[in-house]
């Protein structure tokens, strides 16, 4: 493989743990909820949601507004109707506040000794750079759908990142545990890194995580990848 200069992550279940820590916190707040099926209709609500800017059925809504919809739609299921606006956006403030994977900070760590990584999220600014002072991710750089006006998988998001660094996007590898995600990069010319992570959706839900020969490299987690791309 060409060595890549850039090394760019998705965030949500690569770089964190977004289940179990919304789960840690509805439970602290909400102790009479099903926190782990709350954490999994308010994450089923992300793709439809910003499938509606994709489409061009609505404008530019950043991640923090889509989540705040989504948040409103499921509170009658789970009894939460009665919370004020305060405590909505309190609560809707957790994924600013999401847990990093064990690995995460030292695998980014010794990655970041040989390459420029840089979050590619479909979070807002705000949103990641809260999340990557409180978790201590060592960002060079902090790009997210926000800075493109749309949402992954769409290909201005990839070559986006390409063009940021003044980079071929074949000097880029887009770091994920999703292969959609993956696929959509390779199909703009990116280099792709798979990383398992299969309890992203909880030790009750385990996710397949074969490897997919069309990937450049496929890692266990951020260490393994800091090992197998020959950072110190």
């Amino acid at each position: 493989m060409t060595e890549p200069k850039i090394l760019v992550f998705d965030i949500f279940g690569t770089v964190v743990d977004w289940h179990r820590s919304i789960v840690r916190e509805v439970l602290a707040r909400h102790p009479q909820v099903d926190a782990d099926a709350f954490a999994l209709a308010w994450r089923a609500g992300y793709q439809p949601a910003m499938e509606t800017v994709r489409s061009g059925g609505r404008g530019w809504v950043k991640l923090d507004t889509l989540h705040r919809e989504i948040l409103d739609r499921i509170l009658p299921r789970f009894g939460l109707d009665h919370l004020d606006d305060t405590q909505r956006h309190a609560l809707n403030l957790v994924w600013h506040r999401l847990d990093p994977w064990p690995d995460s900070v030292r695998g980014l760590t010794r990655l970041k000794s040989r390459f420029t990584i840089c979050s590619l999220s479909n979070g807002n600014l705000g949103l990641l750079t809260d999340m990557a002072k409180r978790a201590g991710l060592p960002w060079d750089c902090v790009l997210g759908a926000e800075v493109f006006r749309t949402y992954k998988p769409d290909p201005r998001v990839y070559r986006g990142a390409a063009e940021v660094f003044d980079v071929e996007p074949a000097k880029v590898m887009m770091v994920a545990a999703h292969q959609d995600d993956l696929a959509a990069a390779r199909a703009c010319g990116l280099q792709t890194a798979y990383i398992e992570r299969p309890m992203e959706f909880g030790a009750a839900r385990p996710k397949d995580v074969s490897p997919d020969s069309a990937n450049t490299v496929h890692a266990r987690d951020l260490m393994h990848l800091a090992d197998l791309l020959g950072c110190a």
